[in-house]
């Protein structure tokens, strides 16, 4: 892109008194000011900043001037800084902005669907519920599977992050109350026997 002139007939044009060189461009971005703004860019940051200028072009946010002279200035660019004040008029693309730099608001309408999956419930602290609430109608028959599956369930919940401690927890307690109520009875069902 080198060929392109950025000025017609290749000449600079100059302020009302003829004295310094005005550049055309210069108002229509400002640089990002941060403290990574002096960080030395690499080859791979200078293309990413072309990578967003050609996507510009080709949407016909730049005209083939602007493109031109961003191009060179992003190919002779040498801080995170400079590449910056490139593209701060232009939509975020592939390139990666200094750290510290603002973040462009982009309204929801643009932005993709959050991608996230929801977390399930661990199928066995489900079952240590239902074993735990079965105690009470079995008499007390499926308290040590509801005990067995609620410590399970909690080992297992602690390593993958699932849901359901509390269903859980809620086994675990009906299954010990289960157990401790017909030990007790079986305590005072053999002291009574002794004492008759």
């Amino acid at each position: 892109m080198g060929d392109v002139q950025p000025w017609p007939g290749g000449q600079r044009p100059t302020d009302q008194f003829g004295q310094r060189p005005v550049d055309p461009y210069a108002g229509a971005w400002q640089p990002a000011v941060t403290p990574q703004s002096a960080m030395r860019a690499a080859h791979t940051d200078r293309d990413r900043t072309v990578d967003v200028l050609k996507a510009a072009y080709a949407e016909g946010r730049l005209s083939a001037e602007e493109y031109s002279h961003r191009f060179d200035a992003a190919n002779s660019a040498q801080t995170y800084g400079q590449l910056a004040q490139l593209v701060a008029d232009l939509p975020a693309g592939p390139m990666v902005a200094p750290m510290g730099s603002a973040v462009p608001v982009v309204p929801s309408t643009f932005m993709p669907p959050p991608m996230y999956k929801p977390v399930s419930n661990n199928g066995m602290a489900t079952a240590s519920l239902v074993l735990g609430l079965a105690t009470f109608p079995t008499f007390g028959l499926l308290a040590i599977p509801a005990v067995i599956t609620g410590h399970v369930a909690r080992n297992q919940i602690r390593q993958s992050g699932e849901r359901g401690d509390g269903m859980a927890v809620a086994g675990l307690w009906m299954g010990y109350l289960s157990m401790v109520g017909w030990a007790l009875l079986i305590l005072l069902g053999m002291a009574m026997s002794v004492s008759s």
